[in-house]
């Protein structure tokens, strides 16, 4: 904050607090969109890695622009999309109080490859028990698990979490899940070229840093009392206590942070050798070559290559057109 005479726009957004470091390398997803897509009934989320960033031309296909119609460079991002095995169902009851888990089932053949304490939770009756409680059930949740070795990162360990299911009803959605138990789902079965998503993911970390670097402090001047990069005052001298507001030195980067409507570009495969051919020689930077599915998505996601991303279907959406777009090159 530095001198000033007079007073001054805050620095730093107590949105994004508290700045500390994230608890897991997983994002957490703390709200779905409600009631999205009843006609269709199907995962309203899905996961991948990211790999890196390239450059996509394509043409402007955004009306009502000065460069409408016109080439466009676009800085995008690269996901590597492994397939999502559904492990289990999980049905939700809902009051004053929140919402409370009533059942789960589990899949025998997708236990396999998990770790041994899911082994325990089949039953073979777990369906038709599980049917019983759909009065009682207000939210459909698929239990998921995503394999990183299927993108040739070295972790064995899956990670396993929850996405709700679009659909009319209940009974709808649970006859999906039932369906498709056991089963792997491909990206393209959740989302379309064209269309608005958003990206969960951890960030940078940057260690401790600063008020100056945290917060954009102004530096004082260079004849200052002690210190140049510190904050000028601490706060009145009554109360005698430092508020949270105040820019203090700390954490910087590591933290849990949402994209909103980031437009997929493209989705294809890397076995396809067309202009969707995305591996540079040699494979990306610290992350190698795309095997199998993969996601272009216009702009910067949070995170460094090889870390999980959770994508979700558009809460803040807007009546837009999913036309997908005119792909002109691809520059890796």
């Amino acid at each position: 904050m530095g001198h000033r005479k007079y007073s001054a726009p805050r620095r730093g957004s107590i949105a994004f607090r508290p700045r500390s470091r994230a608890k897991s390398l997983e994002a957490r997803i703390r709200t779905w969109p409600e009631n999205y897509d009843k006609d269709n009934t199907g995962l309203i989320g899905f996961a991948g890695f990211k790999v890196g960033q390239i450059q996509v031309m394509t043409i402007d296909d955004k009306e009502k622009t000065p460069n409408y119609g016109k080439p466009l460079m676009n800085h995008s991002t690269v996901i590597s999309l492994p397939p999502l095995k559904i492990v289990g169902i999980r049905g939700y009851s809902e009051d004053a109080y929140g919402k409370h888990a009533i059942f789960d089932v589990y899949s025998k053949d997708s236990i396999k490859d998990l770790s041994t304490k899911y082994k325990t939770k089949y039953s073979e009756d777990g369906l038709n028990k599980a049917a019983d409680k759909l009065e009682n059930t207000k939210h459909l949740n698929a239990i998921v698990a995503v394999f990183p070795h299927r993108v040739g990162i070295s972790q064995k360990t899956p990670f396993i979490f929850e996405v709700p299911v679009s659909g009319k009803d209940i009974g709808s959605k649970f006859d999906y899940l039932k369906s498709k138990l056991g089963q792997e789902l491909r990206a393209s079965d959740v989302f379309k070229t064209g269309q608005n998503i958003d990206v969960h993911g951890i960030t940078r970390g940057k260690g401790v840093e600063g008020p100056v670097t945290r917060f954009g402090v102004k530096r004082k001047q260079h004849k200052s009392r002690k210190s140049v990069r510190a904050v000028g005052t601490l706060g009145p001298i009554s109360p005698a206590v430092v508020m949270y507001t105040v820019a203090r030195q700390g954490q910087r980067g590591f933290h849990q942070r949402t994209e909103y409507n980031k437009r997929i570009l493209l989705m294809s495969n890397s076995e396809k050798n067309d202009i969707t051919n995305i591996n540079p020689k040699g494979g990306f930077k610290h992350f190698g070559l795309v095997e199998g599915d993969y996601m272009i998505v216009r702009g910067t996601i949070p995170g460094v290559p090889k870390r999980l991303i959770k994508l979700r279907q558009p809460i803040r959406s807007k009546p837009t057109k999913n036309a997908e777009p005119k792909i002109l090159e691809v520059i890796v």
